[in-house]
C-alpha cells in the first residue's frame, strides 16, 4: 500500500469553493454506499430517513469561539492571531500569528488604547501568548472575529456568528467548527428523535490538530496536534449498549468519529476526558462507527484520509470525481456527504 500524500490528491475548480452557506437543512447530500460501491444525491433533509430508526447519533457539542483577533505591532504592522485552545483557563493561550515578520518575545500587538497581547515564546509555527483580560469570554467577544478558514476569502460578517455554529453547540472551545453539524436544524433533530434515533453528544474543541496541512511526503511521517475531548459515563453506557446489540453508531462529522474510536477498545467504550492525538488513514479499520455524516474536505488534509479509511481511498475518490462534476460545493460552508 502506497502512503504517499499525492494519493489523496485531487484538483477542485475555485467556483466549487462554497464561501457562504446554503441556507440550514437545504444542502445536497451525496449518499456513499460502501457495500454497493455506488453513490447518489439526495437533499440533506432526506437524511431523516437514510439513518436507521433504531440508530445511535453522536454530535460533537463544541462552541467556535470568535478566536480570530486582529492588532497592530508598536510600528504599526498589521498582526492576525488565531487562539488555537480558547477552552483553555486563564489569560495565557497558544495561537497562530500572521505577520510580515516573526515575532520576537516580550513584542506588544495592540488592540485598542492601552490594551495589548503579549508575545510570551514562539515554538516552530506555535506563539504562547497572554490577554489583556481575566474574562476570555468578554476579550473575544470585543475583540474576537469568527474564525472562518482562509480559503474562505472575505471577512466575516454578523450571520457568521450563527452559521458557521452548530444549532446544538454548548461548549465554548473550539477555534473552527465542526462542519458536519452546520447542516443540522431543530426540525430535523426533532425528526430523527420522532423516528426512534437515539442522541448523544461528545465534546472534541477543535484546534490545530483538525485543519493543520499535511506537509511531509510519507503520511506516515504526519504528527497530529492534540485536541481535547470529552466522552461522560452515560454516553458510554449507551454506546456500549448499542454495540452489544448491534445497532448502528451514526458520527455526526469527524472530530466526533475521532472522539469514538479513542474511547473504543476494539470490544468496548470507555469514558474519556483528557486528549487525543489520533490519526486515521488507511488501512487503518474503523470499528466504533458504522455511519459517517461528514463535508466534501481539502486535498491532501488528514480529514480525506480519515473518510478514505472509513469508505475506501478509490470509493471516496470516485465519488469527490462525481460530486465535482455535478457542481457540489466543498469545504466548510459546502455541501455534505453520509456514508453508509
Amino acid at each position: 500500500m502506497s502512503f504517499n500524500i499525492s494519493d489523496y490528491d485531487f484538483k477542485l475548480p475555485k467556483e466549487l469553493i462554497a464561501f457562504y452557506p446554503s441556507k440550514k437543512g437545504e444542502s445536497r447530500l451525496l449518499v456513499v454506499d460502501r457495500g454497493k460501491k455506488d453513490f447518489y444525491e439526495k437533499k440533506f433533509s432526506d437524511i431523516v430517513d437514510i439513518i436507521p430508526h433504531d440508530s445511535l447519533l453522536v454530535r460533537n457539542i463544541t462552541k467556535v469561539v470568535k478566536a480570530r483577533i486582529f492588532g497592530k505591532k508598536e510600528s504599526g504592522g498589521r498582526v492576525e492571531i488565531l487562539i488555537l485552545d480558547p477552552f483553555s483557563e486563564g489569560k495565557i493561550f497558544k495561537a497562530l500569528i500572521k505577520s510580515r515578520r516573526r515575532l520576537m518575545e516580550k513584542e506588544k500587538v495592540f488592540l485598542d488604547g492601552n490594551n495589548f497581547i503579549e508575545i510570551l515564546k514562539r515554538e516552530g509555527r506555535e506563539y504562547t501568548v497572554k490577554i489583556p483580560f481575566e474574562d476570555k469570554e468578554y476579550f473575544f467577544e470585543r475583540y474576537g472575529h469568527v474564525p472562518l478558514p482562509p480559503y474562505i476569502k472575505r471577512e466575516d460578517r454578523d450571520d457568521d456568528s450563527e452559521n458557521y455554529q452548530t444549532c446544538y453547540a454548548k461548549m465554548i472551545g473550539s477555534s473552527a467548527a465542526p462542519t458536519a453539524g452546520l447542516h443540522f436544524t431543530e426540525e430535523i433533530l426533532k425528526s430523527l428523535e420522532k423516528r426512534g434515533v437515539k442522541i448523544v453528544d461528545v465534546i472534541l474543541h477543535i484546534g490545530l490538530g483538525t485543519f493543520e496541512p499535511v506537509k511531509v511526503d510519507d503520511i506516515r511521517n504526519h504528527k497530529m496536534h492534540s485536541e481535547y475531548i470529552q466522552i461522560d459515563d452515560d454516553v458510554v453506557e449507551l454506546l456500549n449498549c448499542y454495540k452489544t446489540k448491534k445497532k448502528k453508531i451514526v458520527a455526526v462529522g469527524t472530530t466526533s468519529l475521532r472522539t469514538l474510536e479513542t474511547s473504543f477498545t476494539g470490544e468496548i467504550f470507555l469514558p474519556k476526558k483528557g486528549f487525543t492525538d489520533i490519526f486515521i488513514y488507511p488501512p487503518y479499520k474503523i470499528k466504533s462507527a458504522d455511519i459517517l455524516i461528514t463535508n466534501f474536505h481539502l486535498p491532501k488534509s488528514t480529514l480525506l484520509m480519515l473518510v478514505s479509511a472509513f469508505a475506501g481511498r478509490e470509493l471516496i475518490l470516485k465519488s469527490y470525481n462525481f460530486a465535482i462534476e455535478k457542481n457540489f460545493r466543498f469545504f466548510s460552508y459546502g455541501d455534505a456527504m453520509v456514508i453508509i
